[in-house]
């Protein structure tokens, strides 16, 4: 193995031991989901807090108009009897009441505006959980073909380091190889199958040629008698034949 992909080894190794003890996508964005949820339970008791906390300040500033209202009147009432003493302590104890209704005036005004804040607050997280929920599935997807994406990459680089695509193609080559070779020799021995036999059929051309020449020669030699001195063969003759062997011996 080369120095460049034992560097390689390394450099995936490493990425693939980031990757592993990274947070899950998929269980970052549930969780996420859920935070959100919890959050917006909690806003929600917070606003119905808000809002219980404001209706009852608006009925003690009611309660207290009402008293303020009523000490007016006693005032009055004081008044028309000619107590003028009793008048004034009845007016000192509606102005009493009149400055805690007016103090609870501008504690509900305040109240109004916490609520309405809260409100929006609400409105607006509830909106950011709609849209989580939407998105949340589609980077889930995302997330999980990123993962299987790196996977196949990590094989895919896995297999060619280990020289096992190289391997594969040295035997596909050798079977190759192989079947070639089979191809051959089934041909040559076709070739020599079917020599034999136009052999067999040439050799039994020669039979038939040299029987007719038989045939010929005994019958030329029954219709025509040689003379006594031609009985048996002359030294020329005898050379001619041994010529003829010599030249039916070389290749």
């Amino acid at each position: 193995m080369g120095l460049f992909d034992r560097i390689m080894r390394v450099i995936r190794a490493n990425l693939n031991s980031l990757v592993s003890s990274a947070e899950d996508p998929e269980k970052i964005l549930e969780q996420a989901v859920l935070d959100m949820q919890e959050d917006l339970i909690q806003l929600r008791q917070a606003v119905a807090q808000a809002i219980a906390t404001q209706k009852r300040t608006e009925r003690q500033c009611s309660q207290a108009q009402t008293t303020a209202d009523e000490w007016y009147r006693r005032a009055q009432l004081a008044l028309q009897k000619g107590d003028e003493t009793l008048a004034r302590e009845a007016l000192t104890r509606r102005k009493s009441y009149q400055d805690t209704a007016e103090a609870m005036r501008s504690q509900i005004a305040q109240q109004s505006t916490i609520v309405t804040q809260l409100k929006q607050n609400m409105m607006k997280l509830e909106s950011k959980i709609s849209e989580a929920k939407t998105k949340k599935d589609l980077y889930i997807a995302r997330a999980r073909s990123a993962k299987a994406s790196q996977q196949i990459n990590d094989m895919m680089g896995r297999v060619g380091t280990g020289g096992a695509i190289a391997a594969f193609e040295r035997m596909e080559e050798k079977v190759l190889q192989l079947e070639a070779q089979s191809e051959a020799v089934a041909e040559l021995g076709t070739d020599d199958l079917e020599k034999r036999i136009a052999a067999l059929g040439e050799a039994d051309d020669v039979e038939a040629e040299l029987a007719a020449m038989k045939n010929q020669i005994t019958g030329d030699s029954q219709s025509a008698q040689l003379p006594p001195s031609q009985t048996a063969p002359d030294a020329e003759t005898e050379r001619d034949l041994e010529q003829l062997r010599q030249q039916i011996r070389e290749p």
